[in-house]
């Protein structure tokens, strides 16, 4: 039998857009500027006015925000604008004038900058990284039941942030700018990619062209032409961010669920997180749970190095190293005995064509990728989903030491975690026109937030005993799979290295 909920407490399709909407005027949510901490403040009012206690965790770091970015050839026939796709974030920053200097192609980004690079604008491709899925992701389930990630995961997310040495060895080597090119992609892909986010401040500016425009530049550099590159920023020492926090009182004193998100994202959906969590709280304000249920509401998931605990990847790490009182279950503290993560909710599915030529719409529904700790938790998952039509989910345990999205830091220290983070191609897209709205679906997001309401109650009536614990990481190649076809897939990963290789020393020629 279907989970039973009362629909009417909870935000209808209609609600949910207006919020998104709503938020999207702010503007993208860099982590510390203004909309993102008007859009904080939002959340605090509206949960004051349900009549709940709001806490808060104030931080501080260095915020940088590009102001302003262009690139401009400079050849015997004058001058040539190169469009910027996107600047590279927290790269560094030139003056108004920007810096002029000779394009350098670097073929080794780590050795080439070390003789070449010297008062030089350095030119870097970077190619659209795809690796096996099996070692990145161990598969428990999915619905419908042939529903699965492509056997090669890749995408600009993944690719760049396997290059973050990049502009660190250009500074060490005396470069006065970075310039690098997608390859392996379409141009509108990769436009206003707000990438990678993952670094601390790299002293080194940098933008991002797209492949079109990378070949006029890559011409451009062998015949030996010079270029002015100019990257303005705002930049704050000492920016205010916070943290906010939530309880709905259950019966029980002791044992709770958490329930976290983050509020700061560049466009529709990264993040719309924080609106399916203010639903959740409006329905369990109506229905008291039996448990305590804390809804966080994190800042710094775009600033991870300055916001994160030391040694961890995502920032719910920061609120769990602070708040041990409220998870851990030592004496005199709550014990959380599971935990909820809602990112990126109603996320149409876009694709490269197969010649990378266009970007196209390829299914209403992006994976719903969503890792489930252990058993006990995937199927309350699959249980809360019975009924639902529309749906596209697949879930999976942490693997390899991977764990996508901000539900890692729950499932790093033992909580049995139900985490959703789809992760489309343009997740991280600053759309300044429309926020990315036209790939955006507002009753998926409903469907979504009724699905993790009713994970919500079934995880609340489940004895703690039941959850159990997180499983933990698995290791190695997990897929469970034949003799034959683990050496049908080895021979097709095999392939696919050699095309890679073909396509490498076709760069390397194009460069010499």
């Amino acid at each position: 039998m279907a989970v039973d909920i009362d629909l009417r407490d909870l935000m209808s399709k209609e609600e949910l857009l207006d919020r998104v909407n709503k938020m999207n005027a702010l503007g993208p949510r860099f982590t510390g500027n203004s909309a993102h901490n008007a859009f904080i403040e939002k959340i605090k009012k509206e949960i004051e006015e349900m009549g709940l206690p709001v806490f808060e965790d104030k931080k501080t770091f260095f915020r940088w925000e590009e102001k302003c970015s262009s690139l401009v050839i400079h050849s015997e026939n004058g001058d040539i604008p190169i469009p910027v796709s996107s600047a590279y974030p927290y790269s560094g920053f030139t003056g108004e004038d920007g810096v002029r200097g000779r394009l350098e192609i670097i073929v080794d980004k780590r050795l080439g900058f070390l003789t070449h690079a010297r008062d030089k604008i350095c030119v870097c491709r970077v190619s659209n990284l795809e690796v096996p899925t099996i070692l990145v992701e161990d598969r428990r389930s999915s619905k419908p039941e042939d529903t699965d990630l492509p056997r090669h995961y890749g995408g600009p997310v993944i690719t760049t942030f396997a290059n973050f040495p990049l502009l660190k060895v250009a500074k060490m080597s005396g470069a006065k700018a970075v310039v690098c090119i997608w390859s392996g992609f379409s141009d509108e892909s990769v436009q206003g990619q707000y990438l990678p986010f993952i670094l601390d401040y790299q002293g080194m500016p940098a933008v991002w062209v797209n492949p079109s425009q990378g070949k006029k530049l890559i011409k451009a550099a062998k015949q030996g032409c010079e270029a002015t590159l100019t990257l303005t920023a705002e930049t704050q020492n000492d920016a205010p961010t916070k943290t906010i926090y939530s309880v709905i009182k259950g019966e029980d004193k002791r044992e709770c669920i958490i329930i976290n998100t983050h509020t700061d994202g560049v466009n529709c959906v990264e993040e719309n997180g924080p609106i399916a969590l203010l639903s959740m709280m409006r329905y369990f304000k109506t229905h008291r749970p039996r448990r305590n249920m804390i809804f966080v509401f994190m800042t710094g998931h775009f600033r991870l190095p300055a916001l994160k605990a030391p040694g961890a990847i995502q920032c719910t790490s920061r609120w769990l190293e602070d708040h041990k009182e409220l998870w851990d279950g030592e004496e005199g503290h709550l014990y959380a005995v599971g935990a909820l993560t809602l990112e990126h909710l109603g996320c149409k599915e876009y694709s490269d064509t197969v010649s990378h030529t266009a970007y196209v719409y390829s299914n209403p529904i992006d994976i719903e990728m969503c890792y489930t700790s252990n058993e006990a938790v995937d199927r309350i998952y699959y249980k809360a989903l019975e009924g639902r039509e529309k749906v596209r989910t697949v879930t999976y345990r942490g693997c390899n030491a991977l764990h996508f999205g901000e539900g890692q830091p729950l499932f790093d220290v033992g909580i049995p975690t139900i985490a959703l983070v789809p992760g489309p191609g343009w997740l991280c897209v600053v759309d300044k026109e429309n926020s990315c709205m036209d790939k955006f679906d507002p009753e998926l997001m409903e469907l979504q937030t009724q699905t993790f309401t009713k994970a919500a109650v079934i995880m609340d009536e489940t004895p703690a005993h039941e959850l159990g614990r997180a499983d933990g990481y698995s290791f190695g190649i997990i897929k469970k799979v034949g003799i034959s076809e683990t050496i049908k897939n080895a021979a097709d990963d095999i392939e696919h290295i050699k095309e890679d290789i073909a396509e490498k020393i076709e760069e390397i020629r194009e460069k010499l």
